[in-house]
């Protein structure tokens, strides 16, 4: 079900006491924004709540409007959304969110008691960076290929037939998706495989991009993680079965230092796991297609590629 927010942002901007207003739409909608703020901003508990939402609230919001006057975003989504649930076979119900974030995520995935949620965050997608809003001046275009890699985790997350590492996690937690509780219990290769999947849903879903923006890569970073593949390969290798938060920020958070990315003297470009991921289960989405790859365990894909390996 998609559950377009748009229309209560906008009312807190138009209000007379926009920073009041802004925390009355968050307690409306606090299933969506109480997870999103948790993961993939601050503690929403946190003292510097009310600075983030004074920035958002007081930031120049001319770029968004104009994109919307030109881009039938809600239409967009529903398609996508639509598209989707064909292509994976969608065996569990799940909400699409638009919505304006607060400069965080550009796009996302949760899960809220048991349900899956993909969201957008439209700040970023206007065509034009904007620094009040964190703004990433990414184009309307490009919100399918975003919002199918979320979709793609949220039905690896909750779908009865996916044997993901993740899966029985949201279990334990009560049925809520938490990043860094996932990041901590996951294994490296379930984490990797995880996006690697999502990748091949947006290249199906959303064809014709350059290569390098599937993985949210400049061209540069692409091609020397291109280059250093094998070596990444081989370092990557002893961590596979482990798992701790460290694994998953080194391999695939941005912002981290080069002394945290590196492994046996290997720094590793940012986020290289996504394209590690990617080519981990590419044997897997070929032989078996997507249906099937996306509920895959991690060790299952790997059976495959090592089948397909043995017998070229």
């Amino acid at each position: 079900m998609l559950i377009n927010l748009l229309p209560d942002f906008f009312a807190v901007l138009d209000s007379t006491d926009r920073v009041a207003s802004y925390r009355r739409y968050y307690e409306s909608h606090r299933r969506i924004l109480q997870a999103y703020w948790h993961n993939y901003v601050i503690d929403p508990d946190s003292p510097h709540f009310a600075d983030v939402v004074r920035s958002t609230v007081m930031a120049d919001r001319s770029d968004l409007r104009a994109m919307l006057e030109r881009t039938d975003v809600v239409s967009l989504m529903r398609e996508t959304e639509a598209r989707c649930r064909d292509l994976l076979q969608a065996d569990a119900d799940f909400d699409v969110v638009v919505m304006v974030g607060v400069g965080a995520a550009n796009a996302g995935e949760l899960v809220v008691g048991s349900r899956g949620v993909a969201f957008v965050c439209l700040e970023h997608f206007t065509g034009i960076a904007n620094p009040d809003t964190q703004g990433l001046g990414l184009e309307p275009e490009l919100i399918p290929m975003w919002l199918s890699h979320e979709i793609a985790h949220v039905v690896r997350y909750t779908s009865p037939e996916s044997r993901s590492e993740i899966r029985p996690i949201l279990a334990d937690a009560g049925g809520d998706y938490s990043y860094w509780d996932t990041g901590r219990r996951a294994s490296l290769r379930e984490l990797l495989v995880n996006e690697g999947l999502a990748v091949h849903v947006s290249q199906q879903m959303s064809p014709g991009h350059a290569a390098w923006e599937y993985f949210g890569y400049q061209r540069r970073q692409y091609a020397r993680i291109r280059e250093l593949e094998s070596t990444m390969r081989r370092v990557m290798e002893p961590d596979l079965h482990s798992a701790g938060l460290g694994l998953r920020l080194k391999y695939l958070s941005g912002g981290m230092s080069d002394e945290a990315r590196t492994v046996n003297r290997v720094v590793l470009p940012e986020r290289a796991g996504y394209y590690l991921g990617t080519r981990m289960v590419e044997p897997a989405v070929t032989a078996r297609g997507l249906p099937w790859a996306v509920r895959a365990s991690a060790d299952e894909l790997a059976q495959v590629a090592g089948s397909l390996a043995a017998t070229a």
